[in-house]
């Protein structure tokens, strides 16, 4: 079975009322018309370029969704969630691996693949996210900061 490996993140930025964190509102797949009439929210990420090192695409990925390039990877976090997709007729399995990461920066400028975006609170970023594994990792992030004291 063929493998598809991608990078991402998830990011934070600290506020008055605290941490809040990106999640992008992805547009619907035109040739899947999944289920997600309106598209998906996730977090920033994209494939993995042949000799490219998994940070770095993570880091090009965040620039080439968010404009964003003030980054600071927090270090002891990455967490690599598995699950299949379909391309074309045949099934791959894909990784992806997310780190976590730090800005300053509120300002995001959102690539063509995207229709919106949002700074939330664990909560309602929780909450506004579409995935259950997305959701995990948000999770694991959000305790990870908190067991730091980040």
């Amino acid at each position: 079975m063929p493998v598809e490996r991608s990078a991402g993140a998830v990011i934070y930025r600290a506020t008055k009322k605290g941490k809040e964190y990106l999640l992008l509102h992805h547009r619907q797949n035109e040739k899947t018309k999944r289920r997600d009439v309106d598209g998906h929210w996730d977090f920033p990420k994209g494939h993995l370029e042949k000799k490219e090192k998994t940070e770095d695409t993570a880091r090009r990925e965040i620039k080439e969704e968010t404009g964003i390039t003030n980054l600071i990877f927090i270090p002891g976090f990455k967490e690599t969630i598995h699950y299949f997709v379909r391309h074309e007729t045949e099934k791959r399995l894909k990784f992806v691996a997310f780190f976590l990461v730090k800005t300053n920066k509120g300002k995001v400028r959102i690539s063509w693949e995207h229709q919106g975006y949002a700074w939330l609170p664990f909560k309602e970023a929780y909450e506004l996210l579409t995935y259950k594994n997305a959701k995990d990792v948000l999770k694991k992030a959000h305790n990870f900061l908190s067991k730091k004291g980040l």
